[in-house]
């Protein structure tokens, strides 16, 4: 195989996607490399934390992409990374990275990944996770409040505020990018099975050549 094929997953907060990644990575197991796109939020540590709770974090200049590029372009390279951690309590980059070995597939999941040309450039096969406004907004209530330690106010006012108005601003229209769209996520286990015999297929068509 030249390269590693990378397989992006898209898709709005709380859609499904990371079910999906992880499903791809369940199936692939010790082939499989997992970037999370949340991982690359901009180091803000030069902030207070009342600052940093104020950035909008579905924008897409809040992520630090041309580390995310230049990371995806060493494991296409068959090179390691030192992945960065996001410390969602403190809002910045903790100083601990994780070592990341290559693989022969890379799967790359973020609310952004298919806004950036550079990145879908780099993807051999697009995903997009479309799931209803309703669904996802109960997910992200239920994740944020157990998860990270919200209040449930504080979980409506973002997503009234910055999730919502973001999401039809980047997410959605990144849809139109990907190569499957995939309804209700990790529960449509058709189009997951699909997907799966897909990567195989490609995988083996790769090392065939």
């Amino acid at each position: 195989m030249n390269k590693p094929v990378v397989i992006g997953v898209a898709g709005g907060s709380g859609s499904g996607k990371t079910t999906v990644a992880r499903k791809l990575v369940e199936q692939f197991a010790d082939s499989v490399v997992y970037l999370e796109q949340d991982s690359y939020y901009k180091d803000q540590s030069h902030l207070t934390l009342e600052e940093r709770q104020k950035t909008n974090y579905d924008h897409p200049l809040s992520f630090d992409t041309d580390l995310l590029i230049e990371q995806l372009s060493q494991l296409l390279q068959y090179k390691s990374i030192d992945k960065p951690v996001y410390d969602y309590t403190e809002h910045t980059r903790a100083p601990e990275t994780v070592r990341l070995e290559p693989k022969d597939v890379i799967i790359l999941e973020g609310i952004l990944i298919l806004d950036d040309e550079r990145l879908r450039n780099m993807m051999d096969i697009k995903i997009f996770v479309d799931t209803d406004a309703d669904v996802r907004i109960l997910r992200r209530i239920e994740r944020d409040i157990k998860e990270r330690g919200r209040t449930f106010q504080s979980v409506m006012d973002q997503y009234l505020n910055v999730v919502r108005p973001m999401h039809l601003q980047f997410i959605e229209p990144s849809k139109r990018y990907a190569d499957l769209i995939i309804p209700e996520g990790g529960h449509n286990q058709v189009a997951i099975n699909l997907l799966i015999n897909h990567i195989r297929m490609y995988l083996h068509t790769a090392n065939t050549r």
